[in-house]
C-alpha cells in the first residue's frame, strides 16, 4: 500500500491504491460465491432439522423435547471445534464483532463451530462466521499479489472480503460497508484507507449474491421485516421512545453481563460449558413450549425467521407468550454468547422487536414506532456502533423508514448512552466491548 494510505491521509487516486481497489473488486466475486454456499448450506441444515424432518415424522406442532438431542449434538461439535482445531472456533460472541480478518488456518474450526451449532439451535446469528469465512477466503486469494503476510494491503483486502461476505445478510450492502468501516475505526484502524475497498467489495458481493440466488434458486434470506403496515409518527411515540429505549438497553445489557460472567469459565472449560449452554437452551425451549403451547423455535436460532413472522402478525403472539419469549430466549442467548460460536446481532434485534411489540400496548405508542424503537435500542446495546445500528434498523423498516427515522435515531442515542453508563462501573468502554 502507498505511504499516504498507511499514514491515514486520503490515498492518491492512482498507482498502488488503484491496484488495491481492483483487487478488492475482483476478490469480492469468489468470496461472495463461497459466502453464498455457506449460507445456503446453513439454510438447508436449519430447514431440515426444524421443518422438513419433523414434517416427515408427523411432528406438527414440534414437541417440547425435539430441540434437546439436536442441541446436544451441536454443543459437542462446537466443543470439538474450540478444543481441537486452530482458532478455538472463531470469535467469542459476547466480545462483540471484530473487523479483523481471520487467518485461513482457523477456517476449519470456524466452519465446524458455525455449521455444528447455528442450525441445531444455538441462539446466535450467522454474521460473525460469515465475516470470518469472507476474510479468510480473501486472504487465501490475495497472497500471490501482496508483498507478504501481515502487510497493510493484506489487512485491507481481508476486511474487504468480510464486507463482501456480509453484503446481503444485513439486508443491504450499505449496512455491511458502514458496519465494517465503523468497527475498523473503533478498533483504531485507519478508516480512510479501507473506505473504498470495503464499499466496492460489498457492492460486488451483493451483485454476486443476487445473481447466484436467481441462477440456483437456492434460498439465502437476509434480515428483513415483510408486511409492515404504513405508519405515521406522533408526539406520544417520541415521548415513549426514551423510557422504552432505556428499559430495553438495560435488559439487553443484563443479558450480556451474564454472558460476560460466564465467558471466563467457558475459556477454562470450553467443552463442559458448551454442553452446559446447549442443555440450558434445550430446557428454556422446552419450558417455553410447555408454558405457552407455541413452537420451541421461538426461543432457538438467530430469530431471523421468527422476526419476519412477528412483523407480519404481531397480534398472533399474546403478551404472556412475549414475556416468556423474552425471558427464555434472553437466558439462552446469554449462555450462547459465552460458550458457543456465532454472531450477537440477530438475536439482539429479535429481542428488541419482541419487546417493542410488547410495549405497543402502551397508550399512544403505535405498533410500528414501538417495533422500531425496540429494535434500535437493542441493536445499539448489542452493537456499540451507533451509526451502523441506526442504518441497519432504518433500512429494515422499508417503506416506513422515512417516517420512523426520528424514533430510530432517538432510541439508538439513548440506548448507546445508557450502555456507556452501565459499562462505566465495570471499567469497560464501548471500544473494549466492540473489540
Amino acid at each position: 500500500m502507498d505511504e499516504q494510505a498507511e499514514t491515514g491521509r486520503a490515498p492518491a487516486a492512482g498507482g498502488p491504491y488503484l491496484r488495491l481497489l481492483l483487487l478488492a473488486g475482483l476478490v469480492g466475486v469468489p468470496v461472495s460465491a463461497v459466502a453464498f454456499a455457506f449460507l445456503a448450506l446453513l439454510h438447508w441444515l436449519t430447514a431440515f432439522v426444524w421443518e422438513d424432518l419433523p414434517a416427515e415424522l408427523g411432528l406438527d406442532p414440534l414437541p417440547w423435547w425435539w430441540p434437546a438431542p439436536w442441541l446436544l449434538v451441536g454443543g459437542l461439535l462446537v466443543g470439538v471445534a474450540i478444543t481441537r482445531l486452530p482458532g478455538r472456533g472463531g470469535h467469542v460472541p459476547v466480545r462483540g464483532l471484530s473487523a479483523d480478518p481471520v487467518p485461513p488456518s482457523q477456517l476449519p474450526g470456524v466452519l465446524l463451530a458455525a455449521l455444528g451449532g447455528l442450525p441445531l439451535g444455538a441462539v446466535l446469528g450467522p454474521e460473525a462466521p460469515l465475516m470470518a469465512v469472507g476474510g479468510a477466503t480473501a486472504l487465501l486469494l490475495v497472497r500471490p499479489w501482496v508483498r507478504g503476510p501481515g502487510t497493510p494491503a493484506e489487512a485491507v483486502l481481508g476486511t474487504s472480503g468480510s464486507a463482501a461476505a456480509v453484503s446481503v445478510i444485513f439486508g443491504s450492502p450499505l449496512v455491511a460497508g458502514v458496519f465494517i468501516l465503523e468497527a475498523a475505526g473503533s478498533s483504531g484502524a485507519k478508516a480512510v484507507r479501507v473506505v473504498l475497498p470495503c464499499l466496492l467489495a460489498a457492492g460486488v458481493g451483493a451483485l454476486v449474491f443476487t445473481g447466484l440466488g436467481d441462477w440456483t434458486g437456492l434460498p439465502v434470506s437476509s434480515l428483513s421485516l415483510p408486511g409492515l403496515a404504513p405508519a405515521s409518527l406522533h408526539l406520544t411515540d417520541l415521548l415513549w421512545t426514551v423510557p422504552a429505549a432505556i428499559a430495553i438497553a438495560v435488559g439487553v445489557k443484563q443479558v450480556h453481563v451474564l454472558g460476560g460472567r460466564l465467558a471466563p469459565v467457558a475459556e477454562r472449560r470450553p467443552m463442559s460449558m458448551a454442553m452446559a449452554a446447549v442443555a440450558v437452551t434445550a430446557v428454556c425451549a422446552g419450558a417455553y413450549t410447555l408454558l405457552t403451547g407455541r413452537s420451541p423455535v421461538d426461543v432457538l436460532l438467530s430469530g431471523q425467521d421468527s422476526l419476519a413472522e412477528l412483523s407480519r402478525d404481531p397480534d398472533s403472539v399474546s403478551a404472556w407468550a412475549l414475556v416468556a419469549m423474552l425471558v427464555f430466549k434472553g437466558l439462552a442467548y446469554a449462555v450462547s454468547l459465552a460458550a458457543l460460536r456465532g454472531g450477537p446481532i440477530f438475536p439482539g434485534v429479535f429481542l428488541g422487536a419482541a419487546a417493542g411489540v410488547l410495549l405497543d400496548g402502551l397508550p399512544g405508542f403505535g405498533a410500528v414506532p414501538a417495533l422500531a424503537a425496540g429494535m434500535a435500542a437493542a441493536t445499539a446495546a448489542v452493537l456499540p456502533l451507533p451509526v451502523s445500528a441506526a442504518i441497519l434498523v432504518t433500512l429494515l423498516l422499508g417503506a416506513d423508514a422515512a417516517a420512523m427515522t426520528p424514533v430510530v435515531l432517538i432510541a439508538v442515542v439513548v440506548a448507546f448512552a445508557t450502555g456507556r453508563v452501565l459499562d462505566r462501573p465495570r471499567g469497560k468502554t464501548a471500544a473494549a466491548v466492540a473489540a
